[in-house]
Order: C-alpha cells, then structure tokens, then sequence
C-alpha cells in the first residue's frame, strides 16, 4: 500500500486563513466568536502579517478549534500536522482540485460533516 504525506505549511496568516474557510466561517463570525474586533482579525490576515497578543492567539485558537502552538508554528505536540492519504484517493484529490473556490468550500463542509457524524 502505498501513502501520500503532505505536509500542512506556511504563515500563521495562512494557517488562520485556512482554518476559517474550512470551518466555514465568515471573518466577522471568527472575530464575533474570539471575542475581538474585525479590524484586529483583518490585521492578522492582512499583508501586515502581525501576530496577535498571547491571549488574543488563544481565543482565536479556541474559536477555531486547534492549538494556538498550530496556528503560530504549524506544529502540534513537537511534530509537524500532516496528513496521510491512501493512494486509492489520488484520483478524488486531482478531481477536487479542479474544482472552483465556491464549490471546494461546500466539498470540505461535507467531508467535515460526514466525519463528524462517522464519530458520534
């Protein structure tokens, strides 16, 4: 059996970033949600790239359901997050690929919630 491993990378901006869209949350949501204002969340996503204070970072964490230790150096535990795919799904993984931006976020809330519901 052969395993594909892709790592999850890049800025806590990214990582903040992905995180929202695949919770499926709007920027006004999360900051409502994290107890902060709009304008601060913009400055974490935006070109600036600032990091939040310490207590900021974990109410952002907290809201989007991961560690702030993830969302600041994109590691969990002392390893990087990766996840592991079965070489069976390589085909599904090029076809969503392909697919439009508004349509990839409606595929990631239903894996999200078939998974959801395989766990209860």
């Amino acid at each position: 059996m052969i395993f594909l491993f892709i790592m999850e990378t890049g800025t806590f901006s990214e990582r903040l970033r992905s995180e929202i869209e695949y919770r499926g949350l709007t920027q006004k949501e999360l900051a409502t949600k994290a107890g902060i204002k709009k304008r601060a969340l913009d400055m974490y996503l935006g070109n600036q790239q600032s990091m939040p204070p310490a207590d900021v970072a974990v109410r952002i964490a907290s809201a989007l359901g991961v560690s702030v230790e993830y969302l600041v150096t994109g590691f969990e535990g002392q390893r990087k997050r990766k996840f592991i795919v079965l070489s069976e799904v390589n085909d599904l993984l090029d076809d969503i690929e392909t697919l439009p931006r508004e349509i990839l976020s409606a595929v990631r809330l239903l894996v999200h919630s078939i998974s959801l519901n395989r766990e209860n």
